[in-house]
């Protein structure tokens, strides 16, 4: 079981199983709603996740076409990336996680839009777009 929670813990949830290797992901979108050089996030079933507390404050943002992004009203900080093509899966930002999720970083994507004050220091694949 791996527990989260947002900044202020009004959104507080579970995944029961295991994540996809993680990606940092350099897009401008995910700059901006993670206020970083890139987002971390990692995927699982969505039958594994298990909402604790503040359904009422979790709203959620279509980034583009097929995109939603959420995030805690109260605080900000951004949960869950869900394609409405596949609602079986779902995104988590790791931030956004309080226990280790047993997966790390296993590549960068879409660099060809990172941030140019940001240098890629490690020996992760990078991808210009999203990697197939």
């Amino acid at each position: 079981m791996i527990r989260g929670s947002c900044l202020c813990k009004g959104v507080r949830f579970e995944i029961d199983g295991e994540l996809t290797p993680a990606t940092n992901c350099h897009c401008a979108m995910c700059r901006k709603a993670h206020g970083a050089a890139f987002g971390t996030y990692a995927g699982f079933k969505s039958s594994q996740f298990r909402l604790l507390a503040g359904a009422a404050l979790i709203k959620r943002y279509q980034s583009s076409p097929g995109i939603v992004r959420t995030f805690c009203a109260n605080c900000g900080s951004t949960l869950q990336w869900l394609r409405e093509s596949k609602p079986e899966e779902m995104d988590i930002a790791l931030g956004t996680l309080d226990d280790d999720p047993g997966v790390r970083p296993a590549m960068h994507i879409y660099v060809g839009s990172k941030a140019p004050w940001h240098e890629i220091s490690d020996a992760l694949p990078q991808y210009k777009e999203r990697k197939s």
